[in-house]
């Protein structure tokens, strides 16, 4: 497993996001996407590719990830 360097990445949140505490924020740093927890900033962070992060997406918008 790779470590990635997150010190310095800019974290953003979706557009859609709605304020209600519930927001994954998302940093691109080269060919890894992290995304983390907005109420955690010094928690844990997951990465995936970019191809990853695509595919998680589309599973998303394909109706094929569904809510915990």
């Amino acid at each position: 497993m790779k470590m990635v360097d997150v010190r310095d990445a800019v974290w953003f949140k979706s557009s859609h996001s709605n304020g209600n505490g519930n927001c994954l924020e998302v940093a691109v740093l080269g060919d890894i996407v992290a995304t983390r927890d907005s109420k955690q900033h010094s928690g844990p962070v997951v990465t995936t590719t970019r191809e990853g992060w695509r595919a998680f997406l589309a599973g998303v918008v394909n109706g094929e990830v569904g809510r915990l």
